[in-house]
């Protein structure tokens, strides 16, 4: 058996296995059976799902706010990464309180973010962008404090501008971190998007979810549950296929 092939086995032993559980967990009756429905009733639900059109129109608006809140989140976190790691002084000055928030739970500045921008998408684009803002940062300011000092030394010995700076030496030798930062934030800009769906919102599949559980449909919760896990799994396969391509061209 290849590896490949054996790593799949192995996947597809272990998605079986949990669904296997959950089945007879659902058959037991040990939990009331509304919290944990059968399999086959998820499954109905979510054909149901995908056949309603409010679905997509409520996706859309999620990943429309994903998207923005990554963009910005990446964008900021690349510029302020290169800027901490590349003075010392500035990361002694602002790194203690970089690490301090970034350790905080992003959800209780959601109200900062409904005074400043609203209670519509703005504010949960907003969220998601500074969820995922201090992974891509933290990640680049530590990658850029292990890029080779002759490269440094070499671009300043032709008067190279801050600007060509980091276009000529900084972000080429920064590409493999920022895609691991990218990987680690979006995952959190999907979090942080969807919690403030769930707390305030009446668009969006976090919004969807709590919709649910407030009428206690509980197969119906569990399926866009599992629309979110795909759409989790779908985002965070595209940036391991840009960080494999990175790897492939950095070994040619």
């Amino acid at each position: 058996m290849t590896e490949r092939r054996r790593v799949f086995a192995i996947q597809a032993i272990t998605i079986a296995g949990i669904l296997a559980a959950y089945e007879l967990l659902a058959r037991s009756h040990l939990l009331y059976a509304g919290v944990v429905p059968p399999l086959f009733d998820i499954a109905v639900a979510f054909v149901a799902m995908l056949g309603d059109p409010a679905t997509y129109t409520n996706l859309a608006v999620s990943l429309a706010e994903i998207a923005v809140g990554f963009v910005l989140a990446t964008a900021g976190g690349v510029l302020v990464g290169i800027l901490i790691g590349a003075r010392p002084w500035l990361r002694e000055a602002v790194g203690p309180y970089l690490d301090g928030i970034a350790a905080a739970p992003k959800i209780v500045f959601f109200p900062i973010a409904i005074l400043l921008f609203g209670v519509g998408p703005p504010s949960k684009a907003a969220l998601g962008a500074l969820s995922a803002f201090f992974p891509v940062a933290l990640t680049v300011a530590a990658a850029v404090r292990r890029i080779n000092p002759v490269l440094v030394r070499v671009g300043r010995s032709f008067n190279a501008s801050r600007s060509q700076m980091i276009a000529k030496v900084y972000l080429p030798a920064l590409v493999p971190a920022i895609v691991n930062g990218m990987r680690l934030g979006l995952g959190l800009a999907i979090i942080g998007v969807l919690l403030g769906e769930i707390k305030l919102s009446d668009r969006g599949i976090g919004f969807l979810t709590i919709d649910e559980y407030n009428h206690f449909r509980i197969p119906q919760m569990y399926a866009t549950l599992i629309l979110i896990f795909i759409l989790a799994v779908g985002a965070n396969m595209l940036i391991g296929r840009l960080e494999t391509r990175e790897r492939a061209r950095r070994a040619k």
